[in-house]
């Protein structure tokens, strides 16, 4: 289909970090877009003010009867009342992931999959390009503090599009530049072991279109049985790899350092963010920019003035004082990484983390994982399990994450009982992290840490 050709599109879910972007390129090329989703959230309400028409009823009597093109994400459930009369009246319905298949055969396309990492890397490399006068089309999985959006456009015929591996949906996707920044276990509700996971990652590598390039993370289990012409790797600071960071300097949260490729150098740059995970993902998207040969010193003007990615190790507050940070965190790597990091950062003040276990089956899966990493904190509060699309499992509750902890400072509260925790306790370095909802108390949290 020739998705640049489109004048009306209708989502099934258009609520999503991911179908909003794509709801946002439709309309920014002049189509008609409506949609629904269950309930209305702060991004519905902008793309309803950027001119989008969405109902958050399940009443197919209500929805655009002359959609040329139906988009649903897997997160709808199977009885969904709108997306069945689509389907039975012989639509041309499609998933997400097929729409961004399109994208990548019609544009020069870097996609970036991982378990981890994926968010961030996918909008440093689209900002980098914007902001260095390269341009291009962006979808992405999280908000860029930058431009408060998840997607933006351009005339150059270029995107740099996040691959979700939830579902399988990035073997979809058909990519010039392809970057891979782990192959850890995850989704096994979806894959079923870890292998299966790993066997998905390295097709998706096989998808690299002819003379294509692999940029992957030094070090990936299975690397020999990775795909593309081309095959680079980065790292962090392990100069074994073909790009790496050297001569890293922290100070109050942000870090200078070098990046090296082959036969190239960028010295002194600045990454005004925390994180050292976030110093190894500048490294993936500075490589990018390398491979499509853009001047380095605007590659490193452009760094210095990015603001992150919504719930990426963001900072809520930052004083001498008090640190609350709030991330997305919801594996057992990324959330070591982030208490790591956090620490390091602000080594000498008590670090708390806050966490909602995201799906009861992950929760299951990973449990050992997810209490090893939070003993890393000085004192946790777990809430209870984000149960997303998932019905409970017997003898699943965040309790099973305590029990399995070896640091015994964990307590497990309700929302509630975490704000009246906020509000007696001393906070110096606080974190929140979870996929789920937890992002509803950062403000209130806030509010209570300004004003105590």
């Amino acid at each position: 289909m020739d998705v640049l050709q489109l004048k009306r599109v209708y989502f099934v879910g258009i609520g999503g970090i991911g179908m909003s972007a794509l709801a946002r390129f439709f309309k920014q090329r002049d189509a008609v877009v409506a949609g629904y989703d269950l309930t209305e959230t702060d991004l519905t309400k902008k793309l309803v003010n950027e001119g989008l028409e969405i109902i958050y009823t399940d009443d197919f009597n209500l929805v655009e009867k002359d959609a040329e093109l139906v988009v649903y994400t897997p997160a709808i459930p199977k009885n969904n009342a709108i997306l069945n009369w689509y389907r039975d009246n012989n639509y041309p319905v499609y998933k997400r992931s097929d729409v961004l298949q399109w994208i990548t055969e019609a544009f020069f396309a870097v996609t970036v999959a991982g378990t981890h990492g994926k968010t961030t890397i996918s909008t440093m490399t689209a900002y980098l390009l914007r902001e260095a006068g390269e341009g291009c089309n962006a979808f992405l999985g999280g908000i860029a503090v930058n431009y408060q959006s998840n997607y933006w456009s351009s005339d150059n015929n270029v995107a740099v599009i996040e691959a979700d591996e939830y579902d399988r949906s990035f073997l979809k996707l058909f990519p010039d530049v392809a970057i891979l920044t782990a192959m850890d276990a995850d989704h096994l509700d979806i894959y079923g072991t870890a292998e299966e996971v790993e066997k998905a990652f390295i097709q998706y590598t096989g998808n690299i279109k002819p003379k294509g390039t692999l940029i992957a993370k030094h070090g990936l289990k299975r690397s020999a049985d990775l795909n593309g012409s081309t095959i680079l790797t980065y790292s962090l600071q392990n100069d074994a790899a073909d790009i790496y960071a050297s001569n890293i300097v922290q100070k109050n949260g942000e870090y200078n350092f070098n990046v090296i490729g082959n036969g190239w150098m960028i010295s002194d740059v600045h990454l005004p963010i925390g994180g050292m995970h976030n110093i190894e993902n500048a490294v993936a998207a500075i490589a990018v920019t390398q491979l499509l040969n853009i001047d380095g010193n605007s590659v490193k003007d452009a760094l210095a003035k990015f603001k992150g990615v919504k719930r990426r190790f963001e900072y809520i507050i930052k004083t001498e004082k008090t640190v609350f940070i709030d991330d997305y965190a919801h594996h057992p790597e990324e959330l070591a990484s982030l208490i790591k990091s956090a620490k390091r950062l602000f080594a000498g003040k008590k670090c708390v983390v806050a966490f909602q276990p995201h799906l009861y089956s992950r929760t299951n899966d990973f449990a050992q994982g997810f209490a090893d990493s939070l003993s890393l904190a000085d004192e946790v509060i777990l809430l209870d399990i984000y149960p997303a699309r998932e019905l409970p499992m017997e003898g699943v509750t965040s309790k099973m994450i305590a029990d399995k902890m070896n640091n015994k400072a964990v307590t497990v509260l309700s929302k509630e009982g975490l704000q009246e925790y906020v509000k007696v306790a001393p906070v110096e370095l606080f974190i929140t992290a979870g996929a789920g909802d937890i992002d509803k108390l950062v403000n209130p949290i806030k509010e209570i840490i300004l004003n105590k």
